[in-house]
């Protein structure tokens, strides 16, 4: 057809799959027959024509699709790697039919499978990882997914993977379910290195361990990216016992407060939290709509200030918080009143208070245990 305001001829196809597979063969067929059809440079092309090879075609290729930030040519890229197989001189197939002069020799498949795995090697983006590894099936190689089958098979029931072993598995994960009931990040690789790896993973599952994983605040930003991602599973997330510190709750609430997420259960205990995490937590809790059910800030240093920081956020009728832990944080009578006035200003919800190993004194403890008399107030079990 053409179009309206140019006239140029222009193309539609049903499905996308069909554009990015007949653009792999243009660029295949351009490639052999004319110049590099990834340079915009004439020099470049003309150089092209004395030094290429299908290795440097594919190359180009997988280069530009790692520079998408979209992933745009992913598809693409997996239909041109695709065709290199079928179009070995000795495999018999309709393409070598049809286009004989397309053939590719097995040192060039064999370059650019080595070239894929040196590049899951680095650091790039998990996603575009993951597409490499369907580039490697394309090619014939799984000799990565067998690697890691052999060890996750083990009798170990803790693995210390690296990262490319770690991109395998996400790799091998994801093709095996559209989505994942648990995913425990201890099991595999404790650092930051292994969240980034997984994180493909993390994005389908909807309940995720990440505890006593070395992580730090850049791990609340990936995980805040989660949150906020469309139609995210994620119900339940334990980050306790990292090194987050109040800038890394700071940067997770960023995906707490996202219209997108659906966060049910919280743990950050042993986080090295203060009083200003507090503050930061209460506006979570006064979020429209606030999804959270369960938060766990036990063993840190909230003390009574950031108790009472807390409370504005329990007391506000968006929250439907039902159980809140505090054990191990220094708190007194003060610090009790404050979760009294909460209860009573807004007591529908919290049935679950964990107070234990603090001071709350006999004032403290008799000033909640009213709230367990009071007929409006849910509250079930106080410890």
């Amino acid at each position: 057809m053409e179009s309206a305001a140019t006239g140029e001829k222009m193309f539609s196809f049903v499905h996308l799959s069909v554009q990015e597979f007949l653009a792999a063969l243009y660029v295949l067929h351009e490639g052999v027959h004319w110049a590099n059809p990834f340079s915009k440079n004439w020099k470049e092309k003309i150089s092209w024509l004395f030094t290429h090879s299908r290795f440097d075609l594919y190359r180009f290729a997988v280069e530009k699709a790692l520079q998408s930030q979209n992933g745009h040519l992913d598809l693409f890229v997996r239909f041109l790697l695709g065709l290199a197989p079928m179009l070995e001189p000795k495999i018999r197939s309709p393409l070598d039919v049809l286009l004989p002069q397309l053939a590719v020799r097995g040192e060039s498949i064999e370059k650019t499978v080595q070239y894929i795995k040196e590049k899951i090697r680095k650091d790039i983006s998990p996603e575009r990882i993951i597409n490499l590894f369907h580039c490697l099936n394309e090619l014939g190689d799984n000799s990565l997914i067998e690697e890691i089958n052999r060890y996750i098979n083990s009798a170990d029931e803790e693995k210390n993977l690296t990262p490319a072993q770690c991109s395998a598995l996400a790799y091998l994960l994801l093709i095996s379910t559209k989505e994942m009931n648990e995913f425990n990040l201890k099991k595999y690789l404790r650092s930051e290195e292994g969240l980034h790896r997984m994180l493909p993973v993390v994005k389908v599952s909807r309940r995720v361990w990440l505890n006593q994983c070395r992580l730090s605040k850049a791990s609340c930003a990936l995980m805040a990216s989660v949150l906020q991602g469309t139609r995210s599973p994620l119900r339940e997330l334990d980050m306790g016992d990292n090194d987050l510190q109040g800038k890394g709750v700071e940067l997770l609430c960023v995906g707490l407060r996202d219209q997108q997420c659906k966060l049910n259960k919280l743990r950050l205990n042993r986080c090295r939290l203060s009083k200003a995490s507090c503050e930061i937590m209460a506006s979570v809790l006064q979020g429209t709509p606030s999804h959270l059910i369960e938060l766990d800030m036990g063993d840190n240093d909230l003390q009574d200030e950031g108790v009472e920081l807390l409370c504005v956020g329990l007391r506000d009728p968006q929250c439907k918080l039902e159980t809140l832990r505090l054990s191990h944080c220094l708190i007194t009578q003060k610090g009790c009143s404050s979760l009294a006035s909460a209860l009573k200003s807004n007591p529908s919800y919290l049935k679950q208070l964990d107070l234990s190993y603090n001071h709350p004194g006999d004032s403290g403890v008799r000033e909640l245990s009213n709230r367990l008399n009071d007929p409006n107030c849910k509250l079930e079990t106080f410890r």
